[in-house]
């Protein structure tokens, strides 16, 4: 598909049938374009680049070259799981950089969320363009652009932080599914395999939990709202949530409170549980979660997770505020 334009007749790409003829379609596209070449993936461990990276995985196999930056900031386990699913059951060629104490040392100090965002952003292209620069004979970059992003941005936008790459690289693009909607590139993804989890993964933030860290970002901190968000979503998938709920996460504030633990005072961060229903992202609603449901995530998390005293949900709508905190 070289237009940036949806065909009209293009079939919505909604069943297992339609979405193994579109793989079958791109597998057959991405090898007359790539040839023998090597094609270089960010690949985030989000629905867009893991669909990507499926896809050419099939495509060209060990060809494609995948790089996984974790800047420090990812949920429990993302880091692991695209290890697992790539490396370990699709044998990708997968360079696993792990950039958290860079990310961290940089971040020091910072509290403010936009110049936090440029931190996290910039560095995150200067990684790349590094293990970029240790390769060679790569002549594409793969990206994970999406139908939405071409309408957004009026032409091709870049994904995952990987736009800003000097133009001495001099990349032609591999995007194969460039003119498919969310849910179709769910539904591709479902058709090649990949774990429902990774397939359903919610929306999540550029700049990962360093805006759900509020205020300057501290390791402990960061780990607190790590294992509180585990703990939130494994409650919400016990409950029947996870597929009911648009968007649930956790967020701690650079803030304590007092409280009382094992008889003595004691002065420790809350942890704020930020859930919303939305069609567009544009308005959202805020749902009634099960009293006895919020009941276990509170004392989950008020015991399992260290330096915690309080657990709030937030009942603000959007607008006022807006889905994220940050």
């Amino acid at each position: 598909m070289s237009s940036n334009i949806r065909p009209a007749d293009m079939k919505r790409i909604n069943t297992p049938e339609l979405a193994q003829a579109f793989i079958d379609e791109q597998v057959k596209a991405v090898r007359e374009q790539v040839g023998d070449k090597k094609v270089l993936l960010a690949l985030s461990g989000g629905v867009d680049s893991s669909v990507v990276a499926a896809l050419l995985i099939k495509a060209i196999g060990r060809q494609l070259v995948c790089v996984h930056v974790n800047h420090g900031l990812m949920r429990k386990g993302e880091s692991e799981q695209v290890i697992e699913v790539f490396q370990n059951q699709m044998d990708a060629n997968l360079i696993y950089v792990d950039a958290t104490d860079r990310f961290l040392a940089l971040l020091a100090g910072v509290d403010e969320p936009e110049q936090k965002r440029k931190i996290i952003g910039g560095e995150f292209i200067k990684v790349f363009e590094e293990e970029a620069r240790k390769l060679e004979g790569i002549d594409f970059l793969a990206q994970g652009t999406i139908y939405p992003d071409i309408l957004e941005s009026d032409g091709v936008k870049a994904h995952h932080n990987v736009g800003g790459l000097p133009d001495d690289f001099d990349f032609q693009l591999v995007e194969p599914v460039r003119l498919l909607f969310k849910d179709e590139v769910r539904c591709v993804g479902h058709a090649l395999g990949l774990p429902a989890s990774m397939v359903e993964r919610q929306p999540f933030p550029g700049p990962g939990l360093g805006v759900r860290c509020l205020g300057a970002i501290t390791r402990d901190r960061l780990a607190a709202l790590r294992e509180s968000d585990a703990i939130l979503r494994e409650e919400f998938a016990a409950a029947g949530l996870a597929d009911r709920v648009w968007q649930f996460f956790t967020v701690v504030p650079d803030f304590r409170s007092t409280g009382v633990r094992d008889g003595k005072r004691a002065f420790d961060w809350p942890v704020i549980i930020r859930a919303v229903n939305t069609l567009d992202a544009m308005t959202a609603t805020v749902p009634e979660i099960d009293w006895a449901v919020l009941k276990k995530i509170t004392a989950r998390i008020l015991a399992e997770v260290p330096g915690v005293c309080r657990v709030l949900y937030d009942l603000t709508p959007k607008p006022m505020g807006t889905i994220e905190w940050e």
